[in-house]
């Protein structure tokens, strides 16, 4: 019977093990889009582009900060009368006088923008962009959520790369307006520049299948059409048209040196209410795009294996809650049955798949210091404390990832938004769009922190120190996550 979890833990271990694969190999690819995008800035010839342009802008209940993004996309610096600006507001709470309030005063400037208000918020966001598409006056559509502030030049530096009539879709890099507003919106950035430098760019050089992540892009109108439309049979509607439109032939530019400035969730219930819509979404991305991506003909196959990877990426929090929960009981069936020894000292070759998740996250950290020392010693600190979180993440994230390879539905939950910068003294506890109760899934979260500081202990008691430290980044990420789960929940206005 003790070969049953041997076995399950090591298939675990060894989708961890080619995840990382894939992510060194993006790491090269990487290395390639830099240079590549330093050619095309230093001998760009084409001559300036301005074609006609709607920015849609897809609100619910967001009263905290639509003044403020609507304030922001009025002053883009773009020609007047080639600007459409759409208010997609699904709002049912007090955002609707807001909003509308703002829109007639911005309307009184001459500018084209039009407010389009849904009492029936059937497809949820991707419901509200197709129905603004259906009006839409611009060739091109740009896409910001409520809580983004791009840049001025924002639409002229990102439309450029149009004049190839094969380009489907533009994708810029997210920044953080709060990024130092507390320990967890530090480790939200030090994951998404990431996604955001080596994934996308590395797929990008790569000629493989990359996405729009749902805001701060540009789309043509024709590309979303010919791909059939958004559509909100999945969590994550940018996934799912993105790998539509590149199956049917569209390119994908990513753009890394324009970035559009945006605020990340400074509380830990926020932050699940996100992740488990992006992982969800991804998981049933898998059962809907996934065929159709092993099938297609033309599709190099490096394509489809970075594919297989990319829209399974989620997958990797359901192999490390296998890992997590069997490895306890691994570090007793390696102390008590000696026959199995030597294939704990097999597996203990895929500690490779550390230094390579390494390597990735430097990649990303490092571009952004000019000193590599104070590089070096703020990664030291953030890689572990980043892996760890996630891992303290992973049981939830998990249940999301299955409820989308079961087909469970549910409806598109937005993440809060709390108008926050880098000022730690400002306060969130009186935004009345948190959920303030406490979910079973932080009950368990609360369970298996003592059962890896058990893990600890039996380490101790075997003087088997190989597993101590995951135990330990287990223990310290689950404690975290369901501290910060409980005690946000009932953080109030002081």
């Amino acid at each position: 019977m003790e070969l049953i979890p041997i076995i399950i833990y090591g298939i675990a271990l060894l989708f961890v093990f080619l995840y990382s694969l894939i992510q060194i190999q993006l790491v090269f690819k990487y290395k390639r889009y830099q240079k590549q995008q330093k050619l095309r800035l230093e001998g760009s010839d084409k001559e300036y582009f301005e074609p006609k342009i709607t920015v849609q802008l897809p609100l619910f209940n967001e009263k905290y900060v639509s003044e403020r993004l609507i304030d922001c996309i009025a002053a883009l610096d773009y020609p007047s009368e080639k600007l459409e600006i759409q208010v997609l507001d699904d709002s049912t709470d007090e955002t609707i006088e807001i909003t509308k309030a703002k829109v007639e005063e911005i309307q009184k400037t001459g500018i084209d923008i039009v407010y389009i208000h849904r009492t029936d918020r059937s497809g949820f966001k991707a419901g509200a962009l197709a129905e603004g598409t259906k009006v839409a006056k611009g060739e091109f559509i740009a896409i910001f959520d409520a809580d983004f502030l791009p840049e001025k030049d924002f639409l002229k530096r990102m439309v450029q790369p149009f004049q190839d009539i094969e380009i489907g879709m533009v994708q810029s890099k997210w920044e953080h307006i709060n990024e130092r507003y507390s320990m967890l919106t530090k480790l939200q950035a030090f994951g998404l520049d990431a996604h955001f430098s080596v994934e996308q760019g590395g797929r990008n050089a790569g000629q493989h299948f990359i996405n729009f992540n749902g805001t701060a892009g540009i789309w043509r109108k024709t590309a979303i059409a010919d791909a059939g439309g958004w559509q909100s049979d999945t969590l994550t509607e940018d996934l799912d048209l993105s790998y539509r439109a590149q199956l049917k032939g569209w390119k994908f530019i990513f753009l890394e040196e324009v970035g559009a400035p945006a605020e990340l969730p400074a509380v830990m219930n926020a932050l699940k209410t996100q992740q488990f819509r992006w992982n969800k979404g991804a998981a049933e991305c898998v059962r809907k795009n996934l065929g159709r991506v092993l099938r297609a003909d033309g599709i190099p196959f490096g394509t489809k294996v970075n594919a297989i990877f990319h829209l399974m990426n989620s997958a990797i929090f359901i192999c490390i809650v296998i890992l997590a929960l069997l490895s306890i009981p691994m570090l007793s069936i390696k102390n008590n049955f000696v026959e199995y020894r030597v294939l704990f000292l097999a597996a203990s070759a895929f500690l490779i798949t550390l230094p390579i998740l390494a390597l990735f996250y430097w990649t990303s950290m490092s571009r952004t210091y000019s000193s590599k020392t104070k590089a070096f010693f703020h990664f030291i600190f953030l890689f572990p404390m980043f892996l760890s979180v996630s891992m303290g993440l992973s049981l939830h994230n998990a249940m999301a990832v299955l409820e989308g390879y079961i087909g469970k539905k549910s409806a598109f939950i937005r993440t809060p938004k709390f108008n926050l910068s880098n000022d730690k003294t400002k306060n969130w506890g009186a935004n009345v769009y948190l959920r303030r109760k406490i979910n079973p899934i932080t009950i368990l979260e609360v369970i298996l922190t003592v059962y890896f500081f058990g893990g600890i202990v039996l380490g101790f008691h075997y003087k088997d120190y190989g597993l101590m430290p995951f135990h330990f980044m287990l223990f310290l990420g689950f404690a975290y996550v369901s501290f910060y789960s409980i005690t946000h929940s009932f953080k109030t206005a002081s």
